[in-house]
């Protein structure tokens, strides 16, 4: 689906006027019947609250024609940039598939009048919705495919081209990162997610990849012992976006865990959904979604994206529940459970990320525990972090744009549930406290001077049902928090 700003007036198939809860006595709804619309619209119960959408038929221009009205709430005085998106993406998801073609929003004769800056993430959620994973439907009638085809908004003022612009590029990264995490495994493995990222090439973004072989000559012992088991090779996708005129040599780093497909290991899981773990790529999936962000709307930042690549088999060379494996940074980890591989595909990435840039911050992201939706349900990620400041920024980020955290415990009183006798470290504990020993376990190998957190995401990249901007599948998370964090804290003036 297009968005279109301010077009040359054509006649739509569909118009959109913006109302608030005090328009519902308003007399003017430009050339059509304003008050036999509105009373319809209140008997049907529309009050103008975000996301309230109403419809009617009037008269056409011509004899036997008529013309479709759509009312669309977008709340009172109270409204929201969350709210606004929420109204856009009640727009979207009403008519995607309703055989409608185009709508046109009139911003000029709506009732209320709404800034640029409103009218973009009104936009941006009308957009955000749009998203569907339909390649793979060969069978499906028409009627059940998208139809809408543009949205186009008469009446923004000059800044609101530049808004969309960069929300544009925005919402670019978070399709990135839904197609990531949709795409089954046999189409996503380490090899093609490091073919599906090439493009971001063509955006400024300077890409290393490091193979299995480099990856040994390195000592990743924990992150090349997950991969064992499977015949694709793994691998570590580095991505560079150096958009800051004059940085300091400590880029922001985002390290992503890439497990593009966790069958548990030889440490099986069960088999009932185990189809859904070809998600178990969100964290490297948001990663790249958000270098994608970054780079698309030309951020002036210093930002390393980095991904570790790997797919969990039990074949005859898999690792075994006892081995014990030694990670770059020289420490050694006896490995318990075989399905607590994310964290050693994590360390090994976050040590390398450390030795090679230095970085001052360093925020990795991963569908880490299961025990993370227990604890948070599919609410708010995990945020575990060894630093306030980094932890409050990462909350407000994501409180603004909609990915929402809470922030779980770190402590020293947490590491004798992860001591193991044989090793300097287990690399799973007891059943309680998962999420935050698993965060524990990442923690050994962050510098000291380094301020890190780590978000455990498991609740969020996949939805069962529709969400603020997503419909059913994979929601994006993460992208637009990463991009607000660098706007806010990481991007020069």
């Amino acid at each position: 689906m297009q968005i279109s700003i301010n077009p040359e007036q054509t006649a739509p198939s569909v118009t959109c006027f913006l109302l608030s809860p005090s328009d519902m006595g308003v007399s003017n709804l430009g050339d059509f019947p304003a008050h036999t619309v509105l009373a319809a619209a209140a008997q049907s119960r529309f009050r103008g609250n975000p996301g309230d959408v109403f419809e009617t038929f009037v008269d056409g221009a011509g004899e036997g024609e008529a013309h479709r009205v759509i009312l669309l709430g977008i709340g009172g005085e109270k409204r929201t940039k969350l709210k606004l998106e929420k109204a856009g993406a009640a727009l979207t998801a009403k008519y995607l598939t309703s055989g409608v073609t185009d709508i046109r929003i009139v911003a000029d004769t709506s009732p209320t009048k709404l800034d640029d800056a409103a009218l973009a993430s009104l936009l941006t959620g009308a957009y955000l919705r749009s998203w569907r994973m339909d390649r793979y439907h060969t069978t499906k009638p028409k009627e059940a495919l998208p139809s809408l085809t543009t949205i186009s908004l008469s009446g923004g003022g000059a800044d609101l081209a530049p808004l969309w612009d960069e929300a544009h590029a925005i919402a670019q990264g978070v399709f990135l990162t839904r197609e990531l995490v949709a795409e089954p495994a046999n189409i996503i493995y380490p090899e093609s997610f490091v073919d599906r990222c090439a493009h971001l090439a063509e955006l400024g973004v300077e890409i290393t990849v490091l193979d299995e072989d480099e990856m040994t000559k390195l000592g990743m012992g924990a992150l090349l012992g997950v991969a064992q088991g499977s015949v694709r090779p793994p691998r570590l996708l580095v991505m560079r976006w150096k958009g800051a005129e004059n940085d300091n040599g400590r880029p922001l780093v985002l390290v992503g865990k890439g497990v593009t497909f966790d069958t548990g290991g030889i440490s099986i899981k069960p088999a009932a959904g185990m189809e859904a773990m070809k998600w178990d790529m969100g964290g490297a999936g948001a990663v790249a979604g958000a270098m994608k962000a970054l780079a698309g709307r030309k951020a002036k930042a210093d930002v390393i994206g980095i991904c570790g690549l790997v797919e969990n088999m039990p074949d005859g060379n898999a690792q075994r529940p006892g081995d014990v494996v030694t990670t770059m940074s020289g420490q050694t980890v006896e490995v318990i459970n075989t399905d607590a591989e994310g964290r050693l595909v994590l360390c090994d990435a976050l040590h390398w990320a450390q030795e090679e840039y230095k970085p001052e911050y360093v925020v990795n992201l991963a569908t880490l525990t299961g025990a993370m939706i227990v604890a948070l349900g599919h609410e708010h990620g995990g945020l575990f972090s060894n630093d306030d400041g980094l932890s409050t920024m990462l909350t407000d980020a994501g409180a603004e744009e909609g990915d929402p955290l809470w922030r779980m415990p770190l402590g020293a009183h947490y590491d004798k549930l992860i001591d193991s006798p044989i090793a300097d470290i287990k690399n799973s504990g007891p059943r309680q406290a998962g999420s935050i020993t698993a965060g524990q376990f990442l923690q050994r190998f962050i510098q000291k001077d380094v301020k890190w957190a780590h978000l455990d995401i498991a609740g969020m990249v996949w939805a069962d049902k529709p969400g603020h901007v997503w419909g059913k599948g994979a929601t994006g998370y993460g992208v637009r928090l990463l991009n607000r964090l660098v706007a806010t804290h990481f991007e020069q003036d």
